[in-house]
């Protein structure tokens, strides 16, 4: 594989993180985790009975995009939406925590706040049940949203739709986006749900993973011609200027100006791929910000999403986590 990214490059590049500004636009949600361990079966069922030691609450969805940008050392906005209740205000808190912007952070108290909760036994994730309400909000919601995102724009160097299809994306709100960041010439990157690919024409980057991108473009992804025909229908069909698909195992493959970049994976072990889309985002965002192209911001990304997945839980990294782990990749 050609050498795209340097040590010195890429040291510079997250150097230059924390000037960087992104909003993330998205759903936000709770990441509940529940720790325990399993010694037995139930005589009541044939399910393990675990014993719990410990509960962490993190911040999940577009949030935890936020939360990985501002872990590295750059200047984080929301918008999203949350209910009117305990997780709800859990969220702010981590918000105000971490120095994320909650300015755009609306309050619905007719739904609640989405929250994931894992329960895991020796580094195993044996259930997840979620809470969440995923009907589209009220046009009042939706106008306030609108109201705010262009003056979210105004200051942002690059513009994230986290889309997790829990209410918050709609058409007219990519659009609103499209315009402000066209004014503005930033660029703008979507994580996506395949039920609202067609919202996302024209936007600068997409990041399906296998299966999203396999859906989307109506092709099965079973080997490099069909993903390299998978990809350029996606092109095609979105009139985007790049998509990054990421692929688990296999690394991450880049389609871009008529070329296309294979990166493989970096994980040694895996033990959790809850978030690891979250944080390649969170880097893949914060590169352009600073300077990357997308070449070298999706080798940022696939190095920073080995690295989480390698951690239990929703995970972040830190400015030295991720220059430790690109020394180790790309040092000559």
């Amino acid at each position: 594989m050609k050498r795209i990214l340097n040590l010195k490059k890429a040291l510079a590049i997250i150097n230059s993180m924390k000037k960087a500004r992104v909003l993330v636009a998205g759903d936000l949600i709770v990441d509940h985790f529940i720790w325990g361990s399993v010694t037995r079966i139930s005589p009541e069922a044939p399910v393990p009975v675990v014993n719990v030691t410990n509960e962490t609450v993190v911040l999940g969805g577009a949030a935890n995009v936020a939360c990985n940008i501002a872990s590295l050392g750059g200047h984080a906005a929301l918008s999203g939406v949350i209910g009117r209740d305990r997780d709800g205000d859990a969220l702010k808190k981590m918000l105000k925590e971490r120095g994320i912007t909650g300015s755009g952070v609306f309050t619905d108290r007719h739904r609640p706040t989405t929250i994931k909760t894992r329960i895991v036994a020796q580094h195993q994730q044996v259930v997840r049940f979620d809470r969440e309400n995923s009907e589209p909000y009220s046009p009042k919601m939706r106008s306030k949203i609108l109201s705010s995102v262009a003056r979210l724009v105004s200051v942002a160097d690059v513009v994230v739709v986290s889309d997790y299809a829990k209410g918050y994306v709609s058409r007219e709100l990519v659009e609103r986006l499209k315009d402000a960041c066209a004014k503005r010439g930033v660029k703008l990157a979507v994580d996506p749900k395949v039920e609202h690919m067609d919202y996302y024409w024209g936007v600068s980057v997409i990041t399906p993973n296998n299966n999203e991108a396999s859906a989307a473009s109506g092709i099965k992804i079973k080997d490099g011609e069909s993903l390299r025909e998978a990809a350029h229908a996606l092109l095609d069909r979105l009139s985007a200027e790049a998509v990054l698909i990421t692929r688990g195992e296999h690394g991450m493959s880049l389609f871009f100006d008529g070329s296309e970049t294979h990166i493989p994976t970096v994980a040694r072990e895996v033990y959790d791929v809850s978030g690891a889309g979250d944080t390649a985002m969170a880097v893949l965002a914060l590169s352009l910000a600073s300077g990357a192209t997308y070449e070298e911001a999706a080798v940022l990304s696939n190095i920073a999403a080995g690295l989480v997945v390698e951690k239990l839980g929703t995970a972040t990294l830190t400015p030295d986590e991720l220059k430790a782990a690109v020394r180790a990749k790309l040092a000559d």
